[in-house]
């Protein structure tokens, strides 16, 4: 009888484990995708050449996908094949990543905004007369007049920003059942005491996705985005400049085959496992003991028995959704969690979706070391914190209330330190005209006139026209014929403007009137800002995560059993759909609102913004979150008082409870039975 009841065991075991191994590997695929998707923003945003808002647009695609479905997924697919639906799910998000990379080949070679022409057979004689060109203002600024319509849609792709929207959206249905469907399925089928850990080491493969998603992001922006196509030499921008980009497409081709295979296992595993640990029968019975006791259950066990039993079918699985919602919805934890958790993820989205254009226009850091930096210390900072909080959880024993307590400390020290960034920056970049005059002092307000001055107002340059270069006073110009140069010698990105006569305005006296190509470096003093910016992101990402575990145990100890599935589904539903889909773009239309000069498409018309105002998208970007984040520490009180009275509430209808058992006992053995297991189940109530 003995080896009977353990190869059943072994059996289910090794099941589910390898239901935690496939659903962490799942977890890592999508992170990655979704985290690589993150770091192309910026690539995504110039290559098309669109605002920051509809950027947002297409960067909450990915919810709106999962909003199409997730609660039909999370109900109905809790009643059928989950591990099944899973992989279907992986399939999905795959295809979606090869649509996002199909513009690419759809589109003509990448142009940029450039004065300068490429002739490989030109040597280092003068070559081109920025400022004695023989055009007039208005023939630079009505460029579109001169350009075929057709020819000028298909070079710069006008549209094909859709595909990518499609594309983001399908990743969002496919990845709709692998949260609430995996995390229940794993509940179900572990012990209690495991499932704090098993959730850690989960979401800590989710954070090894981000990182290898970040540093293939911040690769791939080094890479030309039409490499192999062009003749790279002709190239006059490096990686560091804001009209740069990297090619993007490729790795949405990378993600896409990961995702792929992640999906192979689900196919292979079963509808349902024996409880780990324990017989078939007694998990169901465990099951029912527990249910019996929580808030809102249903009134009678036997009623829940019959309908686990007997098959069930679509209809009637529909005619139940309604009443399940108004069920999920009297549970008054779950709903003060539900908005708790939607406030921080509007904050939290915010910051992730534009955190390397912060860090490249405030700290003048490229975009691919931005991505860098936040793929290689902010990211495995989250991954040790999600596993110490894990680790914390299962060392002490939590009940809810220990779980709640961990996480507002948790969040109220990322939150202070998250506070201090507020202060933290560099200043604006000197460039001529915008962020200061020519002759070096603070630009109090831009307009298009402040772009003119005495040393280039014969020069007829182009106002729109962004193709920035240093002198060797230490100030940039927005272009070569703006900084009033008259002759240049080299080709390509080694081209040299002499003459410049506006460099001579410096009040201080430069004997050298030459500017190179590009923007000018940021001020010495910016690197160490940086550092201390750098290490207090790293400090509060870590602390913020050590409160991520607890409060998803606090979230499922609060619902009901049957309940499990649809609360999951429900709360990625509503936070997806009001902290997913806006974020980006109310975030992003204010960070458009601190441009300073922006782009010009090939055909005419704004493009993408070239440079901000450093000051004002600091206090935009860290002051719309920090009052995010302010508002969910708050909330987090309200809930920690809520689930304290709860607890008490339990409390003493398990001790009334009790005391009516062992009235009952004294004169009947068998009550004495009931009343041992009454009380060891509302123990245990009690510490979840």
């Amino acid at each position: 009888m003995s080896v009977e009841t353990k190869k059943p065991r072994e059996v289910c075991c090794s099941k589910l484990k390898l239901f935690l191994a496939s659903l962490a590997f799942v977890y890592f695929a999508k992170a990655f995708c979704g985290a690589y998707m993150k770091s192309s923003i910026t690539q995504i945003e110039r290559r098309f050449d669109i605002p920051s808002s509809l950027i947002g647009v297409i960067d909450g695609s990915f919810e709106m996908g999962n909003l199409l479905v997730v609660a039909f997924v999370s109900y109905f697919g809790a009643k059928l094949h989950r591990p099944r639906l899973i992989a279907i799910g992986c399939l999905i998000m795959a295809t979606g990543s090869f649509l996002i990379s199909l513009p690419h080949f759809f589109q003509g070679p990448y142009k940029y905004e450039t004065s300068v022409t490429h002739n490989k057979d030109s040597n280092s004689t003068e070559n081109i007369l920025p400022c004695l060109s023989n055009h007039s203002l208005t023939d630079i600024d009505d460029t579109p007049d001169l350009v075929p319509k057709i020819a000028c849609e298909k070079a710069a792709g006008s549209s094909l920003w859709i595909y990518v929207f499609l594309g983001n959206m399908l990743r969002g249905i496919g990845e709709t059942p692998i949260m609430p469907l995996g995390v229940s399925y794993l509940d179900d089928f572990s012990k209690e005491e495991n499932t704090p850990f098993y959730l850690a080491c989960i979401h800590t493969m989710g954070i090894l996705g981000p990182m290898f998603g970040y540093m293939l992001g911040s690769y791939l922006a080094k890479i030309y985005v039409d490499i192999g196509s062009v003749d790279l030499d002709s190239i006059t921008i490096n990686h560091k400049d804001s009209r740069w980009v990297g090619a993007w497409w490729l790795g949405f081709i990378v993600t896409g085959t990961v995702i792929l295979l992640s999906g192979i296992p689900f196919w292979f595993l079963p509808k349902s496992l024996p409880k780990q640990g324990e017989e078939q029968s007694q998990s169901k019975g465990t099951e029912l003991a527990t249910v019996a006791e929580q808030e809102d259950f249903l009134p009678e066990e036997n009623q829940e028995l019959e309908e686990k039993e007997k098959p069930v079918t679509f209809r009637e699985l529909a005619k139940d959704f309604i009443p399940s919602l108004r069920r999920l919805f009297r549970n008054s934890i779950f709903c003060l969690m539900m908005l708790t958790h939607l406030v921080a993820v509007n904050g939290f989205i915010g910051l992730i979706t534009f955190k390397p254009k912060f860090l490249e226009q405030i700290y003048g850091q490229s975009a691919s070391k931005a991505i860098f930096l936040i793929g290689i210390l902010n990211l495995p900072a989250v991954a040790l914190g999600i596993i110490t909080g894990g680790f914390v959880m299962k060392r002490f024993k939590l009940g809810v209330i220990g779980a709640a307590r961990m996480s507002i400390s948790a969040t109220t020290c990322a939150f202070s330190l998250l506070a201090m960034q507020v202060f933290m920056h560099c200043g604006n970049a000197d460039v001529a005209g915008l962020t200061v005059s020519y002759q070096g002092a603070p630009e109090v307000s831009y307009n298009q006139q402040t772009m003119v001055s005495q040393c280039n107002v014969g020069c007829s340059c182009s106002m729109k026209h962004w193709d920035p270069v240093c002198a060797y006073n230490g100030m940039t110009y927005a272009s070569p014929c703006l900084a009033g140069c008259q002759t240049s010698t080299g080709t390509g990105r080694d081209t040299v403007f002499h003459n410049c006569t506006c460099a001579g305005e410096m009040a201080s006296p430069v004997v050298n009137m030459s500017a190179v190509l590009g923007q000018c470096p940021r001020k010495s003093n910016c690197d160490g800002m940086f550092k201390i910016y750098m290490a207090l992101s790293v400090v509060g990402s870590f602390i913020s995560a050590c409160g991520g575990t607890p409060g998803y145990i606090v979230l499922l100890r609060s619902i009901q059993q049957d309940l499990k599935s649809l609360a999951l589904g429900m709360q990625t539903l509503i936070v997806r759909t009001l902290g997913g889909i806006p974020p980006p773009i109310y975030f992003g239309a204010l960070i458009d609102q601190t441009c300073l000069k922006w782009g010009t498409k090939q055909c005419g018309g704004r493009g993408a913004c070239r440079l901000y105002n450093a000051n004002a998208f600091r206090v935009t970007y860290m002051g719309l979150i920090n009052g995010f984040y302010l508002l969910s520490n708050v909330l987090w009180v309200g809930l920690y008082f809520a689930i304290v009275k709860r607890q008490k509430k339990l409390a003493l209808r398990s001790q009334a409870k009790e005391n009516a058992l062992e009235g009952n006992g004294a004169s009947n053995g068998h009550a004495s039975v009931s009343i041992a297991g009454g009380k060891e189940d509302t123990d245990k109530e009690s510490t979840i």
